[in-house]
């Protein structure tokens, strides 16, 4: 997801989107006098899938470690390529007389390093500060599982001071001097054998930015691994759960599906860096972690700290979904690394990848991998989330505590590779899915371009193949949303469906350190999506991208919920996904302007569903004027016509606006109640606004 698009590369990143037959001209300023429009009632279209709005999930932005996994230590088992990174020697490691990352005699042949520390004296300062993501977060009187395994070496010493503490003023390359204690306790009854031992903190105070402190008791060696500081309060207070602020944001959303793991790295700079499920599943212990390919992207915010620790891995993200009532559409590696980066392929035949990187070591199951690997992972994915115990996958499943399989719908083949590299290698792919799981739904890529020579050539020939559903991404300038609002109008109706898996308006360019996640953006992709909605027989799938970002480690904006340690907000853009997502409607009404007027003109934007469980119609409106605009909404041919209705408005006077930690709500919407006297409904749409009216009304 999100490649940095140079403008030789493809005419698409030139252009920001701007040129082909779906651009009309800008649209005039509003009008006064009321715009009429006729929903039909008595004329229902296709029916509203159920995963019409979803998320779309990635690393990016430090998004899983340092924010949906709840993870408070960064390196705990020091298996990093830099092994003390987020690890510091308090006043430089001055009171150790020696301190190494050994990997003699390991916990376990995949967590195979360890620090080992010796202080020929005993001395306060005899250890090492933990930095966590950016700081710790930490709230007064909250309760922290701070875990860790020890061996004792030779000398004297007696235990393990624990102690978590404010940042203080030495949080540089040398841990210096501590800060306020928040929380402290000592671990005692060592061995000369690796054991588990495990403590609640609680916490005195709240800290955005507080660390984690390990001092020796005494002098001699002590050897440490697997070092964990974790929050009891998660989601469903699970022991490895997640971060409860984050999903409950996504749970309120109501969304119909949530894709994962991106993205990008699903492919990675290079094969041996690529996602690889099955290391993220298991003892989260023995997960080996891997460099995020989003560490040194762009100069502009370069973050060479940022790896996956994958304790969120697929098991979880298979939980997630679950939690929060979505469909989970995985994604997985068709075989090519990132073609913005290496464009390392595995052979169609053959026994080695091509490409410089092939073969280089990472403890992966399989450094040479040809298309046969990915696509046993694919089938061996499809047995962990639906087989049953008796299976070899699916008993992993089960082991891990989920007896019940996951009912695994949709898969995705390649995340946005594009050209003939990747059809030659999703046919094959896709067949072999099919032929032992010929139910599963498959997502296939159209590239990162919404049109050009290698979009329409792909989108032919996976129609040819009869493709389930074709992945379009579009990331442009506000503009471009409301002037493509008709993209799918001529889409064909029947066969292969639309998943508009990522898309956001760029404020000022796409991949820009300066884009915000302003009104005028989230305005416009409200006008795109009634566009979306009123081709509901073609799109069944959308969703923004990126979901989450830390607000000290990001690396791309806008992004839809943004976080700090402690507390995370929506922007805009999420309000417009949340009014859509919890306003679906289950059938499709058809809209019409005075003089068949095209969706957008006049600024003014439209679509409408009936919610039969419900017994409502749901109009959905854009206002982008500034002025006040009076409508008259005709339900043609409806019946049992209640006396209220409720309109849900999300306006703001200022495009620029954005809301941030300090002003959460600053951008957000507002209820309320309007009559409702005639089947010829009038409402008056404020300025810059995008209203959601559900009117009683039965068809």
């Amino acid at each position: 997801m999100l490649k940095f698009l140079p403008a030789r590369t493809l005419p698409f990143a030139a252009g920001l989107g701007l040129s082909g037959s779906l651009l009309t001209s800008l649209p005039t300023l509003a009008q006064t006098a009321p715009a009429t429009l006729t929903v039909q009632v008595n004329k229902p279209g296709a029916p509203i899938a159920k995963t019409m709005y979803g998320l779309f999930f990635e690393d990016i932005n430090f998004a899983a470690d340092g924010g949906l996994y709840p993870e408070l230590v960064k390196n705990k088992s020091f298996e990093l390529d830099e092994h003390l990174l987020g690890w510091r020697g308090i006043r430089g490691a001055a009171a150790l007389s020696t301190y190494t990352v050994s990997s003699q005699q390991p916990i376990s042949a995949t967590n195979n390093h360890f620090l080992r520390m010796t202080a020929a004296t005993a001395s306060p300062d005899a250890g090492f500060i933990n930095e966590g993501f950016r700081g710790m977060g930490v709230k007064q009187g909250g309760e922290y599982t701070f875990s860790v395994y020890l061996r004792k070496g030779a000398g004297g010493v007696s235990g393990l001071n624990v102690t978590l503490e404010e940042g203080g003023p030495g949080a540089g390359p040398e841990a210096g001097p501590s800060g306020k204690t928040l929380a402290q306790t000592r671990i005692t009854g060592l061995t000369t054998e690796w054991k588990k031992y495990s403590v609640v903190l609680k916490s005195t105070s709240t800290a955005e930015k507080a660390r984690l402190k390990l001092t020796l008791e005494g002098a001699g060696t002590l050897d440490l691994d697997v070092v964990s500081l974790f929050p009891k309060d998660t989601y469903k207070n699970r022991e490895n759960g997640l971060r409860t602020d984050l999903v409950q944001l996504l749970k309120d959303m109501q969304p119909g599906f949530l894709r994962f793991p991106g993205g990008c790295i699903v492919e990675g700079r290079n094969l041996t860096e690529r996602y690889q499920w099955k290391e993220t599943i298991g003892d989260v212990a023995s997960r080996v972690p891997l460099v995020n390919r989003w560490n040194m992207e762009f100069k502009h915010r370069s973050t060479p700290d940022y790896y996956q620790s994958f304790g969120l891995g697929f098991y979880e993200y298979f939980q997630l979904s679950e939690d929060i009532g979505a469909e989970p559409v995985p994604i997985l590696n068709v075989g090519m690394a990132c073609q913005f980066n290496s464009a390392e392929m595995a052979p169609v035949g053959g026994t080695a990848a091509a490409g410089p990187n092939a073969g280089s070591p990472h403890n992966h199951e399989d450094d040479d991998p040809t298309l046969e690997t990915f696509i046993q992972d694919a089938l061996d994915l499809i047995e962990f989330a639906n087989g049953p115990a008796s299976s070899p996958w699916g008993a992993k499943r089960v082991a891990m505590g989920h007896a019940a399989p996951f009912n695994l719908k949709f898969i995705g083949i390649g995340n946005e590779q594009w050209g003939p590299q990747y059809l030659e290698r999703y046919e094959p792919f896709m067949k072999a899915v099919k032929a032992k799981y010929p139910t599963m739904n498959i997502v296939s890529s159209a590239g990162p371009s919404p049109d050009g020579e290698l979009f329409d050539k792909a989108t032919q020939r996976l129609r040819e193949l009869k493709a389930e559903v074709i992945d379009e991404h579009y990331y442009a300038k506000p503009e471009w949303f409301r002037q493509n609002v008709g993209r799918y109008d001529n889409y064909p109706t029947t066969g292969t469906k639309i998943f508009a898996g990522e898309y956001a308006a760029q404020s000022v360019a796409i991949g820009s350190p300066d884009n915000k996640n302003s009104w005028d953006c989230a305005i416009s992709e409200a006008a795109f999506m009634t566009g979306l909605e009123r081709n509901a027989d073609k799109v069944i799938m959308a969703s923004y991208a990126p979901l989450f970002a830390h607000v000290d480690a990001w690396q791309w904006t806008p992004d839809m919920i943004w976080f700090d340690n402690l507390k995370a907000y929506g922007t805009p853009n999420y309000y417009v996904q949340k009014m859509y997502s919890t306003n679906p409607g289950t059938t499709m009404l058809p809209v019409q302007r005075a003089g068949n007027a095209k969706n957008g003109q006049d600024n003014l934007f439209s679509s409408a569903t009936a919610d039969d469980k419900t017994g409502e119609i749901i109009v959905k409106l854009v206002n982008y004027s500034p002025q006040a605009r009076p409508v008259t909404i005709a339900l043609q041919g409806v019946k049992k016509l209640g006396k209220a209705g409720r309109a849900t408005v999300l306006a703001s006077a200022d495009l620029n606006a954005v809301n941030s930690l300090e002003q959460p709500q600053n951008v957000a919407p507002k209820e309320e109640p309007f009559k409702v006297s005639s089947p010829n409904v009038t409402y008056t749409l404020a300025p810059n606004s995008f209203t959601v009216l559900r009117i009683p009304g039965k068809r």
